[in-house]
């Protein structure tokens, strides 16, 4: 029970006081003949001149009588409750009778003169006078006798008597006329306390307590900036308003940005701005311990060199000459096993394929590219090369290829130029990758390293000329398989040379900045990254893929995927805040670190 505020407790000990006297001393005052009660002695129409007010007494006395007969063994549990017959305790029904007797008495008395008892029903009379022009719920005395049961409502000490006015009045309940009186003087002091009671605010700041919560937000801000993770989230568990509080954005930015994965750049740049940052720390949590659950999302009958492309909530994946789109279910741990969407056009295997202004540019080893629209059944095919094109890139309306054929291509979308070659570079080796910079200026293309020349070299984009070579260092065969930017001056490679390099051409481009060595000697196949603190690989034996914290040389983590006895390597890897995903020759794989 909520308890009272001070005027309220106050308020109902009187009441309550009242109602001990009206128990002890106050019989129940005689009502007249039209319902109000009549003053004993003094001959007015509340007697009854002609006798209506003997005659009225009398039946009530009888039926006091049947009633006492009927109930007879059960006056002691009425205390406060319910019943038929007479109920409450035996003082209840001694004033009872005493009431009756001096409203007979006050009956025969002349003029000037008063019954016994006359002054205890005078009062009572007023009391009832006043709780009938406040309450019409006290007042209704017809119902209880209709069936001869009546109900008592106890008012006890401390208690407020409109703590339950809804059973009162919804069973009929009909308090004796003392009790009433002394009630309306306790509802209306308690409704006055009631107005003058605080209004109880939602749950919010603190008003008390500790002077760090009195701070002002901002400089709250600023101190709890300092604070690491462990810290901040033993602070949420003080109070339900520092919960709220800690789970501000800009408390976690920080700590986001030094985490692996969790949607920051390395400039800061937030790529997932409608995912708490809590949250995606949390599950970052996952990556750097290692945590995940295992899945396969798709099977193939047959060993496949698939590659797969991420967009929003759907996956694109290439099966032999076929490209299809899936579309993920909301855990994203699993896909709607009906594809959205198959993209044809080629006679061979796709070998590579990119996304770009709502177009799939696709490279078959047919020496074909293909032009698909996402999301209409238009598609475009051109011969390209001699021979199958490895590799394919797109950016700002800019396609460039890479054959088997020791060339490089670059080609416009423009839907009216499509197949128009506008430079063919000789690079005098396979091309095993290629990628356009963020700035469109030039490309990078990695080959094969069977010449006398570095893998990785530089051209420029609006007239093919060579511009420089990365490294030269490279022994023979040391093949890049695959290349990005990272930025307009870095970039990321790996191949044959069982390395992952990071480029900055700012610093130097005879020798790579950083570098990763697997530790099993095997072929990097494919490599990922967070554009910030995370890297991904995969390798050329048991489908193994490793997560790399480019703060560190060392491998953070590796996760053996093959299910079969056969070795497969990692052809393709992608990855979210929350999901790996990772294509080998028969399965495609998913690693859930949102629910590990």
């Amino acid at each position: 029970m909520v308890s009272p505020p001070p005027g309220a407790a106050a308020a109902a000990a009187a009441a309550a006081a009242a109602a001990r006297l009206c128990f002890g001393l106050c019989p129940r005052p005689l009502m007249g003949s039209q319902g109000h009660p009549g003053p004993p002695g003094n001959g007015g129409p509340g007697e009854g001149e002609g006798g209506e007010a003997r005659k009225l007494q009398e039946g009530r006395v009888a039926r006091g009588k049947r009633r006492k007969a009927k109930g007879k063994g059960k006056a002691g549990a009425g205390q406060g409750g319910r019943g038929s017959g007479a109920e409450g305790k035996p003082g209840l029904q001694k004033a009872k009778e005493a009431a009756g007797l001096g409203a007979e008495a006050g009956a025969r008395a002349g003029p000037g003169e008063e019954g016994e008892g006359g002054g205890n029903v005078e009062e009572g009379a007023r009391r009832i006078v006043r709780e009938d022009e406040g309450s019409a719920g006290a007042g209704r005395e017809a119902r209880g006798r209709g069936d001869g049961k009546e109900e008592e409502w106890k008012v006890r000490p401390g208690r407020r008597e409109d703590a339950r006015p809804g059973r009162a009045q919804g069973r009929g309940a009909q308090a004796w006329g003392c009790i009433a009186g002394a009630g309306a003087a306790g509802v209306a002091v308690a409704a006055a306390a009631e107005e003058e009671a605080p209004v109880r605010e939602p749950a919010g700041r603190p008003a008390a307590g500790p002077a760090l919560l009195r701070l002002p937000e901002e400089l709250l801000l600023l101190i709890c900036s300092y604070l690491d993770m462990r810290a901040l989230g033993r602070l949420a568990q003080v109070c339900r308003w520092l919960r709220r509080f800690t789970s501000c954005d800009l408390l976690w930015r920080r700590i986001a940005r030094a985490s692996l994965n969790s949607g920051f750049t390395r400039l800061g740049t937030d790529l997932m701005a409608s995912v708490p940052v809590k949250e995606r720390v949390k599950v970052s949590q996952n990556w750097r311990l290692g945590r995940c659950r295992e899945g396969i999302l798709l099977k193939w009958r047959c060993s496949q060199m698939p590659w797969m492309q991420l967009e929003g909530d759907s996956l694109y994946i290439s099966q032999a000459n076929f490209i299809l789109a899936y579309q993920f279910r909301p855990d994203g741990a699993s896909l709607n096993r009906r594809p959205l969407g198959v993209f044809a056009g080629h006679d061979e295997d796709v070998c590579h394929f990119v996304l770009a202004n709502s177009h799939i540019i696709s490279a078959g080893g047919d020496g074909k590219i293909g032009v698909h629209k996402i999301h209409s059944t238009f598609t475009v095919k051109y011969s390209a090369h001699e021979q199958e094109v490895n590799c394919v890139d797109c950016r700002g309306g800019i396609i460039v290829s890479g054959s088997r054929d020791r060339t490089a291509k670059v080609w416009p979308l423009a839907s009216g130029r499509l197949g128009q070659c506008l430079h063919t570079i000789q690079t005098e080796d396979r091309v095993w990758s290629i990628a356009i910079s963020p700035v469109l200026s030039s490309f990078v293309t990695g080959t094969a390293c069977c010449g006398h020349f570095s893998p990785l070299r530089i051209w420029d984009l609006n007239s093919g000329q060579l511009m420089m070579h990365l490294g030269s260092d490279f022994p023979p065969g040391a093949g890049v398989l695959d290349v990005m930017y990272e930025s307009p001056s870095t970039l990321l490679s790996c191949g044959y040379d069982t390395y992952v390099r990071y480029w900055d051409l700012r610093a130097s481009v005879r020798k790579c900045v950083m570098e990763w060595e697997e530790p099993h000697d095997s072929t990097l196949y494919c490599l990922q990254t967070d554009g910030n603190h995370l890297l991904a690989t995969g390798s050329s034996y048991y489908g193994v893929v490793r997560l790399w914290d480019r703060r560190q040389r060392a491998c953070l983590h590796a996760f053996p995927l093959t299910s079969t006895p056969l070795s497969s390597p990692v052809y393709c890897l992608r990855f979210t805040t929350k999901h790996l995903y990772a294509a080998l020759s028969y399965n495609l794989h998913v690693l859930d670190f949102q629910n590990p």
